[in-house]
């Protein structure tokens, strides 16, 4: 059994949907009055320890008496943001990450998560918690399948999720007796030792859409903001305007929004059937061993290097091989585009626009991309024996 992830679209009706929202809105609150708390212990007495979960969960008990409303969300998602938010004090003392911020209900990515019993009751309806029936997509991923918790979430695009954290099996796939080593690049996001080259992403018209609106949205925004300052400013002693009074500038963030997931999405689909592509084809795949982020500081190659998704085309790979009975090895991406695949002579560095050269020792030539893939197909069969 593994376990994996399973995403579902959600079309809740009008009654639903209030419910959602009363438990993004109890969570958050929850997670904001807990946190209003811990700061107010610490500034009275920074000694004391840190509430462990168990002390969490009792504290839940006698808000839940102060706030009688908190009792009509699902108590399960209760006890998970508590445990959340011990984690992130946790890792905040390690140094690991940010000290707790509180939550705002007016972000545009909303959600809660549950580990009460979800069921699949009929094709393209689930079972949730204070939920009820709901319609939603996809049942058919579920067969035989055991759910371990599940999240709800609301995106800027306006649609309701179900993410499923489930346990599944996967029959591994048969055996095909091929090894391969793969470069990635970003003219090209995959080069095979086979000398096949994958083309990187691309989806013109959708960014160049996604970038038209966020422009519009960012417009429209610091004018609302102006408008709404002068106002406020003119008509002192009645009730404040808000920027979200402001219907052109929220048609604009949702409309940016949409054509950002319609790249998001379309991108997901291209690495999900390449990588299962790979899979099904090769038994051991030989990959590099990059530091996507050190890569990133070099301004000129960032944004194509987050277009190409290096670190989520590996993760694909690493998982797939996983459930499907295959072998992915890392080895390091040191001076393979230099040494000649097919003597090991070292020919030193050359600038990233030559892409093709011919080895003085042994007169071979060499494409840049498929020399670099055989290296590493040979320093993965080395390291393997």
């Amino acid at each position: 059994m593994n376990l994996s992830g399973v995403k579902l679209r959600l079309y809740p009706n009008e009654h639903q949907v209030k419910l959602i929202w009363q438990a993004f809105g109890a969570n958050h609150f929850l997670w904001n009055q807990t946190l209003q708390m811990i700061n107010q212990r610490y500034q009275n007495n920074p000694s004391l320890h840190l509430p462990n979960n168990y002390k969490l969960d009792y504290l839940l008990t006698c808000l839940k008496q102060e706030y009688p409303w908190l009792k009509e969300v699902d108590s399960s998602s209760y006890q998970i943001t508590n445990k959340r938010f011990y984690q992130t004090w946790k890792q905040f003392f390690k140094h690991q990450g940010g000290r707790p911020k509180f939550h705002s209900r007016k972000n545009s990515y909303q959600s809660y998560t549950t580990k009460s019993h979800i069921r699949v009751v009929a094709k393209r309806y689930i079972k949730l918690p204070k939920l009820g029936y709901i319609k939603c997509s996809k049942t058919g991923r579920l067969i035989d399948s055991k759910i371990k918790q599940a999240t709800i979430s609301h995106d800027p695009t306006g649609r309701y999720y179900l993410s499923l954290e489930v346990e599944q099996t996967h029959q591994a796939l048969p055996k095909t007796g091929q090894m391969v080593g793969i470069d990635v690049g970003i003219a090209d996001l995959a080069i095979s030792s086979d000398g096949i080259k994958y083309g990187t992403f691309n989806a013109k018209w959708d960014k160049k859409q996604a970038k038209m609106w966020q422009s519009r949205f960012s417009k429209r925004k610091y004018q609302a903001t102006v408008r709404v300052r002068q106002y406020n400013h003119e008509h002192q002693g009645l009730p404040e305007m808000d920027i979200n009074d402001y219907q052109n500038w929220q048609q604009a963030k949702q409309r940016k929004a949409r054509y950002q997931a319609k790249v998001a999405d379309k991108r997901a689909d291209y690495l999900h059937k390449l990588t299962t592509q790979l899979v099904r084809q090769y038994d051991v795949i030989v990959i590099e061993d990059l530091k996507a982020k050190n890569l990133q500081r070099n301004h000129h190659l960032a944004k194509a290097i987050v277009n190409a998704s290096w670190r989520r085309f590996r993760t694909m790979l690493e998982y797939k091989c996983a459930w499907y009975g295959k072998k992915l090895i890392t080895v390091k991406p040191n001076y393979t585009s230099q040494i000649c695949s097919n003597c090991g002579y070292h020919s030193g560095s050359k600038p990233l626009k030559i892409r093709e050269w011919t080895c003085p020792n042994c007169s071979v030539h060499h494409d840049r991309d498929i020399n670099a893939a055989v290296n590493i197909l040979h320093r993965g069969l080395k390291a393997i024996g």
